[in-house]
C-alpha cells in the first residue's frame, strides 16, 4: 500500500475547496462570469467593479450555510433580486446551470470516480439521481447551491450590464443588509437540531486506578451508516456486537466531516475548541491535546493509519495511505498494511481508517446493494486482521474497538449536516476488560472516545476532553483479573 504522495496531500487540499460548499460557491461564480464574458462581452473594468460589489454575498453566504430544510428559504432573495435587478443576462444562468451539471454529474460523479477509484464509466445515468437527493455541505447540494450562484450571478450580470454601476449601488446595499438579517433570523430560530454539547470537561476522578488494558485498537469504518451494518452480512461484526458492549446511540458531531469528526474523537471536544471545522482546513492541526499527544508525554506511542486529509489535523501522528486506487481492492491493501505497521511500531494505540464503505456511499449511493457488499468486505477483513491479532497473542489484554466518524444520508451518501443516517453511528467495545452482551441505549457521543482510550491505558485525559468516559462498558477489576487467569490458562493447555 502505498503511502499518500506530496502531490495527492496537496491535491486533496485542492479538491476540498471544490467539494466544501462554502468556498465553492464564490470560485464557481467567480470562474462562471470570468469564462462566460471571456466568451462574449469582456470589460475588465465592469468584470472587477461587479466582483467587488458581490463581496457582501460571498460573504454571507460563506457565513451561512442553510443546511438540510433551510436551504428552501434561498429561494426568496433569488426571487427579490429578480425582482429588484432583473433577469439581464439568462444566458449566464443557462451557461452556470450547464457547467453545474457537467461538474456535479460528469467530472465529479464519473470522470473523478473512476480516475480515482476505478467506478463505472456509465455512473452519470446513476449519480443524478443522487445529487438531487443530497442535502450535505458540499459543493453537491443542488438545491443549495443553485438558489446561491443563480442570486449572486444575477447580481453580478445587472451590475456588469449596467451603464453606471454606482446606480445599482442603493439597492445592492439594501438587499445585502435584508440578506445578512434574514440569514441571521433563519439560523437562530429555525437552526435547531445541532447535538447538545457537553458544557464541562471530563472528570479526572472517573479514570479507574490502574490501565485496564495494555494496548487499544480502533477500526473506524469511514462513512458507515448503522441500520445498513446491521442489515448487511457482517457475521463477525454482529458477533463482536453480541460478545461485547454496544452503544446504541451513539450520536456524531456537527458538522459531521470526516477530518472534523476524527478531531473531535481523539481529541474529545468539538470543532470550536480543537479549529478543525470541515475538511477544507485553513489553519492546520488541532490546536489543543489530542490523545496522540498524552501517549507520547507517557512515553507510549499512538499511530493513526489514514488518509491524506488527517494529516491535515493530527500531522506525524498519521501514517497516510493513497486514496487513488480501485475501491474493490483499497480496503484490503489498507489492512494488509496496517499488520506492516502494526508490527513495525508496537504501538499502544493503533487507528486504522477504512475508506470502501464510504466510498461506495458517496459514487454509487447508500441505499443500493453495493453498499452492503462493501460493508460485508470489511467485515471479512476486520475478521482477519482480528484473527492476526490473536495470532500473535496481542489479545489477551486488548480492548478492540469498531465504529464509524459519521453515518450517511440518502443520496451520494452525503454527511455533514446531519440528515437521516448521519448522526447515529456504530459503535462497539470487546476485549477481556469490556462487557459481554451490554447494550447501552443512552445518548453518548463520539466525542468521548478520547477519554476512553484515557481510562484503558491509564493515561491523563487530552486537556480539552468534554466526552464522558464510557466506563459503562467496563468490567468490574476482579471480573477482569479472572478473564486474564482464563487466557493465560488456555495458552498452557
Amino acid at each position: 500500500m502505498k503511502k499518500a504522495s506530496a502531490f495527492e496531500i496537496i491535491a486533496a487540499r485542492c479538491w476540498n475547496v471544490l467539494n466544501e460548499g462554502k468556498t465553492f460557491t464564490p470560485v464557481y461564480v467567480t470562474g462562471i462570469a470570468f469564462l462566460y464574458y471571456v466568451a462574449t462581452d469582456w470589460q475588465t473594468d465592469k468584470f472587477f467593479v461587479a466582483l467587488l460589489c458581490l463581496l457582501p454575498l460571498f460573504v454571507i453566504y460563506y457565513a451561512y450555510d442553510f443546511p438540510l430544510y433551510l436551504r428552501w428559504f434561498l429561494w426568496l432573495p433569488l426571487l427579490a433580486a429578480t425582482w429588484l435587478f432583473g433577469v439581464l443576462d439568462i444566458g449566464l444562468l443557462l451557461f452556470s446551470l450547464g457547467m453545474y451539471i457537467f461538474f456535479t454529474v460528469f467530472f465529479w460523479g464519473t470522470l473523478y470516480y473512476h480516475l480515482r477509484i476505478g467506478t463505472t464509466w456509465w455512473n452519470f445515468l446513476r449519480i443524478w439521481k443522487l445529487f438531487l437527493k443530497n442535502t450535505d455541505s458540499t459543493s453537491g447540494n443542488v438545491f443549495e447551491q443553485a438558489p446561491k450562484f443563480f442570486l449572486q450571478l444575477l447580481v453580478f450580470s445587472a451590475i456588469y450590464n449596467v451603464p453606471e454601476p454606482a446606480a445599482l449601488l442603493g439597492k445592492l446595499v439594501v438587499f445585502s443588509a435584508a440578506l445578512l438579517v434574514a440569514s441571521y433570523m433563519i439560523h437562530k430560530y429555525l437552526f435547531n437540531w445541532k447535538p447538545v454539547e457537553y458544557p464541562t470537561y471530563t472528570d479526572p476522578a472517573d479514570l479507574p486506578k490502574k490501565p485496564l488494558a495494555k494496548k487499544v485498537v480502533v477500526v473506524v469504518i469511514d462513512g458507515c451508516r448503522k441500520e445498513r451494518l446491521y442489515e448487511a452480512d457482517a457475521p463477525f461484526l454482529h458477533r463482536l456486537m453480541q460478545e461485547g458492549t454496544v452503544y446504541e446511540t451513539m450520536e456524531t458531531i456537527y458538522p459531521a466531516r470526516t477530518v472534523t469528526c476524527f478531531s473531535s474523537m481523539f481529541t474529545g471536544t468539538y470543532p470550536s475548541e480543537h479549529g478543525i471545522k470541515s475538511n477544507m482546513v485553513w489553519s492546520l492541526l488541532v490546536k489543543v491535546e489530542s490523545i496522540f499527544d498524552v501517549l507520547k508525554k507517557q512515553g507510549k506511542k499512538g499511530v493513526l493509519f489514514g488518509c491524506a486529509h488527517l494529516i491535515d489535523a493530527f500531522g506525524d501522528y498519521v501514517e497516510s495511505f493513497t486514496a487513488v486506487s480501485h475501491n474493490d481492492i483499497v480496503d484490503r491493501k489498507i489492512m494488509e498494511q496496517a499488520k506492516v505497521i502494526y508490527e513495525r511500531e508496537n504501538p499502544d494505540l493503533f487507528v486504522v481508517q477504512m475508506i470502501a464503505v464510504d466510498q461506495t456511499g458517496h459514487s454509487r449511493g447508500v441505499l443500493y446493494p453495493e453498499y452492503l457488499e462493501k460493508i460485508k468486505e470489511a467485515d471479512e477483513l476486520i475478521a482477519d486482521f482480528h484473527a492476526w491479532l490473536m495470532k500473535r497473542g496481542e489479545m489477551d489484554e486488548t480492548a478492540f474497538i469498531v465504529m464509524a466518524d459519521h453515518g450517511q444520508g440518502n443520496g451520494i451518501g452525503g454527511h455533514g449536516h446531519l440528515d437521516v443516517g448521519e448522526r447515529f453511528v456504530p459503535f462497539l467495545m470487546h476485549g477481556p476488560m469490556i462487557q459481554r452482551g451490554k447494550r447501552v441505549e443512552e445518548f453518548r457521543s463520539i466525542v468521548s472516545l478520547a477519554p476512553t482510550i484515557s481510562a484503558l491505558l491509564g493515561v491523563p485525559l487530552p486537556d480539552h476532553a468534554r466526552g464522558p468516559i464510557l466506563k459503562e462498558a467496563f468490567k468490574a477489576e476482579e471480573s477482569i483479573e479472572d478473564e486474564e487467569a482464563y487466557h493465560r490458562y488456555s495458552r498452557i493447555q
